[in-house]
This record gives structure tokens, C-alpha cells and sequence, in this order.
């Protein structure tokens, strides 16, 4: 059963401000909780990306860039804080969150110029609370 979170933020005509989020994890059924959450909750996927090589690739290609993208640390091919910093040499404005598992790597995440850090498994508030600060930050720019 999906959970619909309350709306932090508004559009200016009455509705939940929508972002744009880019997926990049290497577990198909969390892409697809993600999608689901994100989806019920107003937020549209743009991308997904199953590795950081992937990830780096699409978001280079990409026409329209993402509001957020959520990282994934363990990955096969290229980490997450690899391609978060590919990502970021090309468009230093990239918003990336990383949902890890491993508490042990949010150092390097960050370091790496990542915005936030979710801890798996973390509440659907807690990733519609960085959406809603991502899309905050990108409106004021």
C-alpha cells in the first residue's frame, strides 16, 4: 500500500510542486518502490540508471535535467560517489541525494559534492523532504 505524504510545497495554483527526479540504483525492485512513491506523491521520473557509468551517459544526454537525482553507493561498473563527481564536473548545479545503506560511505558522498544522505531504509517522508528541498533550491536560481 502506497502513502501519500502530505505536501510541503505548492506550485503558486494550488497544487504539490512537481520535480523531475533521475533514479540510479542497481536493485530493479527499489527503482520501482521509488517510481511508485515518487509517482503517487505528484514527482515524475525522467531517468533511471542501473549502474554510475549509466548514470553519467543518460544525464549527459539528457535535454531536460532533473530537479533531484537519487544515488545509489553500491553499484556494478561505477560507484555512486564516482559518478557523482562525473556528474558534477559536467554541471556543477546537479542536485544529487544518495540513498546508501552504507552509513560508512556518507563522508565520501558528500565530499563528493552530494547535497544530502538517506540512510536505507529511510522513511517515504524523509525522500519527499529532500525532493521538496531540492525544487526549493533550484526555483531560487
Amino acid at each position: 500500500m502506497l502513502h501519500r505524504a502530505v505536501c510541503n510545497g505548492y506550485d503558486g495554483i494550488g497544487g504539490c510542486r512537481i520535480a523531475t527526479v533521475f533514479l540510479v540504483d542497481d536493485e530493479k525492485f527499489i527503482v520501482d518502490l521509488y517510481r511508485d512513491i515518487l509517482e503517487a506523491n505528484g514527482h515524475t521520473v525522467i531517468g533511471v540508471a542501473s549502474d554510475g557509468e549509466e548514470a553519467v551517459k543518460k544525464y549527459k544526454e539528457m535535454k531536460e535535467k532533473p530537479v533531484i537525482i537519487i544515488m545509489d553507493q553500491r553499484m556494478p561498473v561505477k560507484d555512486g560517489v564516482s559518478a557523482t563527481q562525473e556528474i558534477l564536473s559536467m554541471d556543477p548545479g546537479a542536485m544529487i541525494f544518495f540513498g546508501s545503506a552504507d552509513l560508512h560511505i556518507e563522508k565520501d558522498a558528500l565530499a563528493a559534492g552530494a547535497r544530502g544522505f538517506l540512510l536505507k531504509p529511510f522513511r517515504i517522508e524523509e525522500l519527499l523532504a529532500a525532493i521538496n528541498e531540492a525544487e526549493k533550491e533550484k526555483k531560487k536560481k
